[in-house]
């Protein structure tokens, strides 16, 4: 999956820019505020309907524009294994959208962000283990509707059953709705659970591998996945019933795959408030790229991999096996800073890089080829 075009119209600092990415690494360089981070915002956006800073509302689109616009080409594995050239476009103003997808129009956001598979590690991914569940929920049904189709429409089914239940329950009125909810909504639960959970156990061993380089420190890795309710001890149905007063009295469903998570389990560290910032920060970076590699396995390409700020992020050792791991696979790398790591050219990979000045990106010619 390699990016050969990228238009960008209204996004933040970008009136127009045009890139013309390489399948390789690309190296966005330019000082802070420049608008680095709003390319790997439009790649994402695409992605995942949102920017990894927030919603397109919240001052993504630029001021005094009515939306933001972005354009994307690119080449994908086809069913023949062949090269498949794709397009699609996207034209957003905070809360009313348009997109295209391969010429034609689209009603559903989610079938346009399923089109393109980006992954994307920034100075904020840390919470990908040290916050809430919602994050880690959501990026591991990112990689589930990329690999198992039918996973989408049963999470559509329990989102429609959950929501019907959670009316029921805030009307306080009669119950005689409520068993049916129920049944409704633990089939689509138990249908979901095992495909999260079979994804957790083929997503592990990519996570541990990258474990073992970026945090060799904390012993072996493991994740645990944690299905939203007491799943050894009762069905999905039987929780539900056995909750059902509580539900009643708080007006909405408290167990269920909705309050699904998973969690990083470390020999040498017991406990997530054991890792400190910096070890929260390599956790995460692993179970990114442990998805993206998984998602190589499952689909035969690799996802787009978007790196903000990456030599800020990390050290010298670290960096440098980042990198080379990187460059030794087939995907097309988006890496942004104020400056070009040195390790690019100790370890003399080859680079596109781009010059990025208030709100312009260029190909640079103070670099060569080979950093």
């Amino acid at each position: 999956m390699h990016i050969t075009r990228l238009n960008i119209s209204h996004l933040r600092r970008f009136d127009r820019v045009e890139l013309a990415p390489a399948p390789g690494i690309n190296l966005l360089v330019g000082g802070n505020g420049a608008g680095k981070t709003s390319v790997l915002e439009a790649l994402h956006l695409m992605a995942y309907g949102r920017s990894f800073r927030g919603r397109v509302r919240d001052g993504l689109v630029a001021l005094g524009a009515e939306a933001l616009e972005v354009y994307l080409e690119w080449n994908q594995r086809g069913a023949n294994l062949g090269p498949v050239r794709r397009r699609a476009g996207l034209r957003h103003g905070g809360q009313a959208w348009t997109g295209r997808l391969d010429g034609a129009s689209v009603d559903n956001l989610g079938e346009l962000c399923a089109a393109l598979a980006v992954v994307t590690f920034e100075p904020g991914s840390h919470v990908l283990v040290s916050g809430s569940r919602e994050p880690r929920r959501r990026q591991l049904d990112w990689g589930l509707f990329h690999v198992e189709p039918a996973f989408l429409a049963e999470w559509r089914r329990y989102a429609r059953a959950l929501k019907q239940r959670n009316a029921l329950l805030k009307a306080s009125g009669s119950t005689s709705q409520l068993p049916a909810w129920d049944r409704e909504l633990a089939e689509a639960g138990d249908a979901m659970t095992q495909y999260r959970q079979a994804y957790v156990e083929r997503l592990e061993p990519h996570f541990q591998a990258l474990v073992a380089k970026l945090l060799p420190e904390a012993g072996t890795a493991g994740l645990r996945f944690e299905p939203g309710w007491r799943r050894d001890d009762l069905s999905l149905e039987d929780a539900l019933l056995l909750a059902r007063e509580r539900d009643l009295a708080a007006g909405y469903t408290s167990v269920g795959p909705h309050r699904a998570d998973w969690q990083v389990d470390y020999l040498k560290l017991p406990g997530r408030e054991q890792l400190s910032r910096g070890q929260a920060k390599l956790t995460a970076l692993a179970f990114l790229l442990g998805q993206a590699s998984a998602h190589a396995v499952a689909t035969g390409e690799w996802p787009v991999v978007c790196l903000d700020d990456l030599g800020s992020e990390l050290d010298r050792e670290h960096l440098g096996y980042v990198l080379t791991f990187l460059n030794g696979t087939t995907a097309q790398v988006f890496i942004t800073g104020t400056e070009a790591p040195v390790m690019l050219a100790e370890l003399a990979l080859p680079v596109q890089p781009f010059s990025v000045d208030e709100g312009h990106v260029e190909p640079a010619t103070w670099l060569s080829r080979k950093v």
